[in-house]
């Protein structure tokens, strides 16, 4: 995914990558360290989003940036319905970023919001009552199955 970004983002001279806490937050410091061994002089810089994933409502940033004309990526690890990458994205609106994009680690396949990941790990055909867990532990992503 990292490759992807670097090629869809050639010409950049910055790239914000915003985590979803907390596992978003962990995959987009992996993303970090293998774009700043591949990308050469791209800066990267990494922030954080909370907000309530079941019931989402005040989002906030661990940080505010100019995020005009810049391209923001929203990452997290697994996206279901889209509702949770669509309230991610508001606090970026208030802004005029050059672009907005999203990176899953598991992308699965029950849209009720228009979202379509821009990165995607891994997409998977499953049933509403299935469940993916994404394991972490500490800044290592262990893995991920289906429940």
């Amino acid at each position: 995914m990292a490759y992807e970004i670097l090629e869809n983002n050639s010409g950049e001279n910055q790239l914000i990558l915003a985590g979803i806490r907390d596992n978003g937050t962990i995959i987009a410091r992996t993303i970090q360290r293998i774009l700043k061994e591949i990308a050469g002089p791209l800066s990267t810089r990494l922030i954080s989003i909370s907000l309530d994933k079941r019931n989402p409502g005040p989002v906030t940033l661990s940080e505010t940036l100019p995020f005009d004309d810049q391209v923001v990526i929203v990452i997290d690890d697994v996206a279901m319905s889209g509702k949770t990458l669509l309230y991610a994205m508001k606090p970026f609106l208030d802004f005029h970023p050059r672009k907005i994009e999203s990176l899953v680690l598991v992308e699965r396949t029950h849209k009720t919001f228009p979202v379509q990941p821009d990165y995607t790990g891994l997409s998977l055909s499953t049933t509403l009552q299935e469940h993916i867990y994404v394991e972490v532990d500490g800044d290592l992503v262990k893995g991920a199955w289906l429940e």
